[in-house]
């Protein structure tokens, strides 16, 4: 699939090569989604914090890639106002999970699976969106595929750790 510049509209080529150095910061954000689970594995006392901190920076990775097409958008000539909505969405529905708990009944495991829907929703859309640069896609696809990854096992982790707290206190 080939992308067009915001710069010059041209197309570019989708082979182009991922920057190495967004390559290699891309990789180290990975870090908050992989690390929390391994931690919890090793200490599943503290499953409960760690799957809060995860929430938390998936939260914070959601604004961040709306902040990434916010910029890239209002850089247009014409910046177009339903991309500029559709970039304050990952920001608003992230903060919405984050604090969830605090108006209605929301275990940890749906959060996370929460903040799993949003960054493949997130995706779809970078994915299938024109005018970013060709490596784009790639980088986030692999990127969000590692973050949900992480995301999904901290929710099985703590899923199973409620149920075994469940079915002690029956």
């Amino acid at each position: 699939m080939n992308h067009l510049s915001v710069a010059t509209g041209e197309p570019i080529v989708s082979s182009a090569p991922i920057p190495r150095s967004i390559f290699v910061y891309g990789l180290l954000g990975l870090i908050p989604f992989i690390a929390p689970p391994l931690l919890a594995l090793r200490s599943p006392a503290h499953a409960g914090f760690l799957a809060v901190v995860e929430i938390a920076y998936a939260a914070l990775i959601l604004s961040f890639l709306g902040g990434a097409r916010w910029g890239l958008e209002v850089a247009r000539p014409v910046p177009r106002v339903g991309v500029i909505t559709l970039a304050m969405l990952p920001t608003i529905a992230a903060l919405a999970l984050l604090l969830g708990p605090l108006l209605v009944p929301l275990s940890p495991a749906r959060q996370l699976t929460g903040m799993v829907i949003l960054l493949a929703v997130h995706l779809v859309w970078d994915a299938t969106a024109r005018g970013l640069p060709a490596w784009y896609p790639r980088l986030r696809g692999m990127l969000t595929l590692a973050a949900i990854f992480g995301l999904m096992v901290m929710a099985g982790m703590v899923q199973k750790a409620a149920e075994g707290v469940g079915a002690t206190t029956v």
